[in-house]
């Protein structure tokens, strides 16, 4: 698999040629009353490992813990080489470049707010990063229609083998952004969003434990859960019998 993805932008109107892809949402903030201190961040493991990371201070964006990026990874791990992964809502880009350096072929990362857009630029720049990314600066909504358009062209063209298709779906938008949620997955889980994913896709959602989130949304349906303090990891996976491609087994 080769993505040959090594710029900031894509050029739109091309369909780009991957296969894998992971799909990583997080949101952009979340507490509003008190603010987080986003210092001392490092990549996990991999090639960058105890790397530091840059973030933005204040309640603007609250990046994945390490400890919870951690736990994420490990359950992750035999699906991160050589994969394509999206880190939506991305924050400071510390889950997709996690990704990157186990060894993910390309991420996708988007994000709107100025400052994070600042932060993830940084990041990759003080780590050496100069391939294997994207960034999406109008938001993770319109990569999605994207990949939706791309995917649907490829299908009625015949040429399945230009289509995106992710691997696993991250999502953490602020979490009292609930529609942000619902829109998100059940775009994924639509006639649509199916063309996206990949065989054994995996989407992600990380939000409040004290929020829990459906167990199905259209043909995504909940797999398993993960508690871990205020923050809880939801997986969800396509049904068998509905989705393009079976879902896998076990995680």
């Amino acid at each position: 698999m080769n993505a040959n993805f090594n710029s900031e932008k894509l050029a739109y109107g091309k369909t780009p040629t991957a296969h894998y892809f992971i799909v990583c949402v997080r949101r952009q903030s979340h507490r509003s009353a008190v603010g987080v201190d986003n210092r001392g961040m490092r990549v996990i493991a991999g090639t960058y490992r105890s790397r530091a990371l840059l973030a933005p201070r204040g309640i603007e964006t609250r990046p994945t813990s390490d400890r919870l990026r951690e736990t994420l990874f490990n359950i992750l791990a035999m699906r991160i080489p050589d994969c394509n992964f999206v880190d939506l809502y991305a924050g400071t880009g510390a889950v997709g470049i996690e990704a990157l350096s186990r060894g993910a072929e390309q991420v996708w990362f988007t994000e709107k707010s100025e400052s994070a857009l600042a932060a993830i630029r940084a990041n990759l720049k003080a780590l050496q990063i100069s391939r294997g990314y994207t960034i999406e600066e109008r938001g993770t909504g319109a990569l999605l229609e994207r990949l939706a358009k791309a995917a649907q062209k490829s299908k009625d063209s015949g040429d399945l083998s230009r289509a995106i298709l992710l691997d696993i779906a991250y999502l953490d938008p602020p979490w009292e952004a609930e529609s942000e949620y619902a829109n998100t997955l059940h775009l994924l889980g639509s006639a649509r969003g199916r063309m996206m994913l990949s065989e054994g896709a995996l989407v992600v959602a990380e939000h409040s434990s004290k929020t829990p989130l459906a167990p199905r949304y259209g043909e995504l349906v909940q797999t398993r859960t993960h508690q871990q303090g205020d923050a809880t990891l939801s997986f969800y996976a396509l049904t068998p019998e509905k989705g393009l491609s079976e879902c896998a087994a076990g995680m």
